[in-house]
């Protein structure tokens, strides 16, 4: 039977104290704990402390910027984003992307810092202990080699969380607070493509907000491909912006998920200025390819996904430009 493991659970009050408490050594952050605690009943990691955020005040808060923004705060939850009367008026994407986050129990719990925090997941990684210890670990945790990559001395693992592509592509920044003060990066900047260390925080940092300008003039959304319509993480998903004026593309943008260790955005600059017709259709096809690197992190085909991945970009973008 497996059990969590010893920490201490310390619950500051204040972005201040939670910096502090984050600081020490083997000290992670907790939200919701819907990918936390199951990874720990696993035998995935061995904290010192945990920090519970979940009562900061300031981490809770919808706060519309002089700009027509909005900043998000880490602790809302993905149950109140996509509800939000604001953010479905004027972001559907990211309600949308909020709503397809596994069951409404879920989505009532888990907050937007702990959906863009999510650990990166593999069919060798996210296994009993007992199994893992079986059949020998790996890159990601107390193993030595990747068993996707055998000679790769990096990890593979894929991280599928569904709203930091969307958040990618309206153009959002990413708000810091660790020791060294406050910091703020394009949400693209916030991950890298290393499955064993895929956020760029530093030690003692947290993501304390999300802030979206405002997204005149464009259209968004996001296509999540999965098993079952709710629960499942996503096999892929894409989430594009465009702006179209006439018969041109004014502005493109394209991230994907569930393929990397990091949500990605595509190269999608030599489509803009241009027509979206069979051959632009096509490039993007292309790019989405090059881009991606589906591997054996999940128990769905790694064909069956490149497939899907790129079907669905090219007809999100196409639902969207006829929508015009």
């Amino acid at each position: 039977m497996n059990i969590l493991p010893e920490f201490r659970t310390l619950r500051p009050a204040s972005i201040a104290d939670a910096v502090i408490a984050l600081a020490a050594e083997g000290a992670v952050a907790l939200g919701a704990g819907t990918d936390l605690l199951p990874n720990l009943r696993r035998g995935l990691g061995e904290p010192s402390a945990v920090v519970d955020l979940t009562g900061i005040e300031g981490l809770r808060e919808f706060a519309p910027l002089p700009d027509g923004g909005l900043r998000i705060g880490a602790g809302v939850t993905l149950e109140a984003i996509a509800e939000n009367d604001l953010v479905l008026k004027t972001w559907p994407a990211l309600a949308q992307a909020a709503q397809a986050v596994a069951g409404p129990t879920h989505r009532a719990a888990a907050t937007l810092g702990g959906n863009l925090c999510q650990d990166t997941r593999c069919t060798f990684y996210n296994q009993s202990q007992w199994w893992r210890a079986s059949n020998g670990f790996c890159l990601k945790y107390q193993g030595e080699k990747c068993h996707v990559v055998p000679k790769s001395d990096r990890c593979y693992a894929t991280y599928h969380g569904d709203v930091a592509p969307v958040l990618m592509v309206l153009d959002a920044r990413a708000e810091i607070v660790g020791p060294a003060g406050k910091r703020s990066v394009p949400m693209a900047a916030f991950f890298r493509e290393v499955g064993s260390d895929h956020l760029t925080l530093h030690p003692g940092e947290l993501l304390a907000a999300v802030e979206i300008p405002s997204v005149a003039g464009w259209t968004a959304a996001y296509t999540k491909v999965r098993i079952r319509d709710a629960i499942d993480f996503p096999l892929a998903g894409v989430a594009v912006a465009l702006r179209r004026e006439g018969d041109r593309i004014a502005g493109l943008r394209v991230a994907i998920t569930g393929s990397n260790s990091a949500p990605l955005l595509v190269p999608t600059e030599s489509l803009v200025g241009g027509q979206w017709n069979e051959a632009a259709a096509e490039s993007l096809v292309q790019l989405v390819r090059k881009t991606s690197n589906v591997l054996k992190t999940t128990l769905t085909g790694v064909k069956y996904r490149r497939r899907v991945l790129l079907a669905v970009a090219r007809q999100t973008v196409e639902t969207l430009w006829n929508q015009g």
